[in-house]
C-alpha cells in the first residue's frame, strides 16, 4: 500500500535547509530507496516516492514557513540537477501506476505554480547540472531558471526520441504555454536527445539565466534576496505544525477525525461520508493558528486530500464515490464567514487555497462522483463544492419515513463564487451555468438562504430530487447503471464535461495526459516487448510500427 503521509525527518531524497526567508530543498535521491524493487534510481532519477517528498515539502513551506519567501531547488549531485522518472520504473509498473504517477507528480508542479502566485513564496530552480525530462519538467514549475555554464550542463526533453513517449508532467504545453518558446524552437528541442545548453538556452527561452559555476551559488543566491524583496509574505509570523494524520484502515473501512470511507468491493462503490464541524470553531487568525492543524476546514482538507490519494492509488477497481455529509450546516457557514473575512491573514489564505487544491484534485480524479443530499446533510458554502463537483447530484424531496430529521436543505456562501477556483479558472457555479450569467447571479442573491429540494432542484444546484418513495430505487438503479459501464469510456467522458469553459494551462496538460497516456502508454512502439521503454538501456534499437493512426 501506498502512503502519502510524511514528513522531513523520514525523507529519503530531499534535505529541507531554512536560512530565514530562503529555503532550499536539495535533491539527492537515494538510489536504493524507490518504491518497488526491480530497479534503482541513478542519477537523480526518481519515482513516485521521491514525488511523494516534494509534495509534503511544498505543503509545509507554506504552513510551517510563513518567513520564507523563496525556495529554490537545487541538486546535492555534482552535474546532475535530476534525469526525470526512472525509465526502468516505467517499464516495469503497470499502465494505471504510470498514469496515476504522472498525474501526482504534475499536480505536485501545479501546487509549487500556486506557492508562486497565490502566496508569494517564489521558487528559482538552480540547475547545477544536466535536468532531462521530468528533471526539466520539475524546473519548468519554477518561476525563474538558473542554469550553470559549463561544457555539460544542459536542459532536455528526450523523451520522444528516446522512449516513444512524451514528456509526462506538462513539458510540453510549459515550454510553448508559460515560457513562450517558440514552435519551431520547441520541435528542434523535443527532438534533441542531448538537449540545449549556454547561449541558446536563454536565447529560445528554455531558461532565464546562464550563470558560470565559478559565481553560480552567489548568484542564486543574489536572485533569491530579489525575489524575496518582492514578496508579502510576513517575515515575523510563526508557522503551524503539520502533524500526522489521524487514520485507521480496518478492513473495508477508513477512519480519519472528520471523513469515514467504506468500500463496497462487490459493487465497485466507494461510500464517503463527510463530518461537519460538531462545536463552534474559532473566529479569529490567532485562535486559529492556536488550533493548528486541527482547525476544521484545515483538518478536513488533510484528510480529503490523504483519501483521494489512497484510493486512487489502491484501489484501482472502486470507480464510484458516493459523498454525504452530516453535522450543522450552520457552523459550516460560519466557518465559510471567518475564512472570508480574514482572507488577508497568510494563515488563513493559506488553508482556503489548500481547500481549493484538493477540490481540483477531486475534479482530476478519474472516477464517477456522486453526491446524495440527505435530512442531516451539511452540504452549505465550501461543502456545497461537493455537490457542484459531482457528475449527478440527488437530493431527496422532503424526508425519510419515520425520520427525525428536519427535510435536507442547501446554503451557498462566498466561498462558492470566487475562493475554490477549478483547473479552468471558473467556479463550479460559473463551469455548471456557463453563459448564463442571470443563473449564478440569481443564486448568489440568495447567499445564506436555505434552498430545498424544489428550490435547489428549479435554481440548477442539484440534478434530481427523488422522493422518499423512489430515492433508494432511483438512487440503487443510478449507480449500478454507472458501474456497469466502461471505466474506459466513463473515464474519457467525465474528463471532456468537467472542465467547459476556457482552456488554460492546467486543462491543457490535464486533458492531454488523459489522452496521450492512455494511448502512447500502451502503444507497443512504447511500451512493446521491443518498444522504447523497455529496450532502453539494453543496446538495442526499437523496431516502430511506422504507421500513422
Amino acid at each position: 500500500m501506498i502512503k502519502f503521509n510524511t514528513h522531513p525527518d523520514e525523507y529519503q531524497h530531499w534535505s529541507l535547509e531554512i536560512n530565514r526567508h530562503l529555503a532550499t530543498l536539495k535533491l539527492n535521491v537515494n538510489e536504493d530507496g524507490g518504491l518497488y524493487k526491480g530497479y534503482k534510481l541513478k542519477l537523480n532519477s526518481y519515482d513516485l516516492g521521491v514525488d511523494i517528498e516534494l509534495n509534503d515539502a511544498v505543503q509545509r513551506l507554506r504552513f510551517e514557513h510563513p518567513e520564507v519567501r523563496t525556495v529554490v531547488l537545487t541538486s546535492s549531485m555534482d552535474k546532475v540537477f535530476c534525469s526525470g522518472a526512472n525509465i526502468k520504473m516505467l517499464g516495469l509498473l503497470s499502465h494505471a501506476h504510470k498514469v496515476n504517477f504522472c498525474k501526482f507528480t504534475n499536480e505536485t508542479r501545479n501546487s509549487i505554480e500556486d506557492a508562486t502566485s497565490c502566496s508569494g513564496q517564489t521558487y528559482i530552480a538552480a540547475i547545477n547540472g544536466t535536468a532531462a525530462g521530468g528533471g526539466y519538467e520539475l524546473a519548468l514549475a519554477s518561476d525563474y531558471i538558473m542554469l550553470v555554464d559549463d561544457s555539460s550542463s544542459a536542459v532536455s526533453l528526450p523523451e520522444v526520441p528516446l522512449l516513444a513517449v512524451l514528456p509526462g508532467t506538462g513539458g510540453l504545453t510549459r515550454i510553448v504555454d508559460k515560457r513562450r518558446v517558440r514552435r519551431d524552437h520547441a520541435d528542434f528541442f523535443c527532438t534533441v536527445t542531448e538537449g540545449i545548453r549556454g547561449k541558446r538556452a536563454v536565447q529560445w527561452k528554455l531558461i532565464d539565466e546562464l550563470v558560470p559555476r565559478s559565481k553560480f551559488s552567489d548568484m542564486v543566491e543574489k536572485r533569491a534576496q530579489e525575489f524575496s524583496e518582492k514578496s508579502y509574505r510576513p517575515l515575523d509570523e510563526q508557522g503551524i505544525t503539520l502533524t500526522g494524520l489521524n487514520r485507521t484502515i480496518e478492513g473495508d473501512h477508513i477512519r480519519y477525525d472528520n471523513l469515514t470511507a467504506s468500500c463496497d468491493r462487490q459493487s465497485g462503490v466507494v461510500n464517503l461520508t463527510i463530518q461537519g464541524p460538531s462545536e463552534d470553531l474559532p473566529l479569529e487568525p490567532e485562535s486559529i493558528k492556536a488550533a493548528g492543524d486541527k482547525f476544521w476546514p484545515l483538518a478536513l482538507a488533510r484528510e480529503l486530500d490523504d483519501a483521494i490519494l489512497h484510493l486512487s492509488f489502491n484501489e484501482l477497481k472502486l470507480g464510484t464515490w458516493v459523498f454525504r455529509s452530516s453535522g450543522n450546516a450552520e457552523l459550516v457557514a460560519q466557518v465559510d464567514k471567518v475564512l472570508i473575512k480574514h482572507k488577508e491573514h497568510w494563515l488563513v489564505n493559506e488553508i482556503v487555497h489548500y481547500l481549493k487544491r484538493v477540490l481540483k484534485r477531486l475534479d482530476l480524479v478519474s472516477r464517477s462522483l456522486v453526491t446524495l443530499v440527505e435530512p442531516g446533510s451539511c452540504f452549505t458554502g465550501t461543502l456545497l463544492e461537493l455537490v457542484f463537483a459531482a457528475d449527478r447530484s440527488y437530493m431527496l424531496d422532503g424526508n425519510f419515513e419515520d425520520s427525525t430529521e428536519p427535510p435536507a436543505v442547501l446554503q451557498t456562501t462566498e466561498m462558492n463564487f470566487g475562493p475554490l477556483l477549478m483547473c479552468n479558472g471558473l467556479t463550479r457555479v460559473q463551469t455548471r451555468f456557463l453563459n448564463e450569467p442571470k443563473m449564478i447571479e440569481k443564486i448568489q442573491d440568495q447567499n445564506g438562504k436555505d434552498f430545498d429540494a424544489e428550490e435547489a432542484f428549479e435554481s440548477g444546484i442539484v440534478t434530481f430530487i427523488p422522493d422518499d418513495i423512489d430515492w433508494d430505487e432511483e438512487v440503487r438503479i443510478s449507480i449500478e447503471e454507472r458501474t456497469s459501464f466502461s471505466p474506459d469510456a466513463l473515464t474519457g467522458m467525465e474528463a471532456s464535461l468537467r472542465f467547459a469553459g476556457p482552456e488554460t494551462l492546467e486543462t491543457k496538460i490535464f486533458g492531454r495526459l488523459s489522452a496521450w497516456q492512455n494511448w502512447i502508454f500502451q502503444r507497443p512502439n512504447a511500451a512493446g516487448e521491443n518498444g522504447a521503454l523497455k529496450l532502453y538501456g539494453t543496446g538495442k534499437v526499437s523496431k516502430y510500427d511506422k504507421e500513422r493512426v
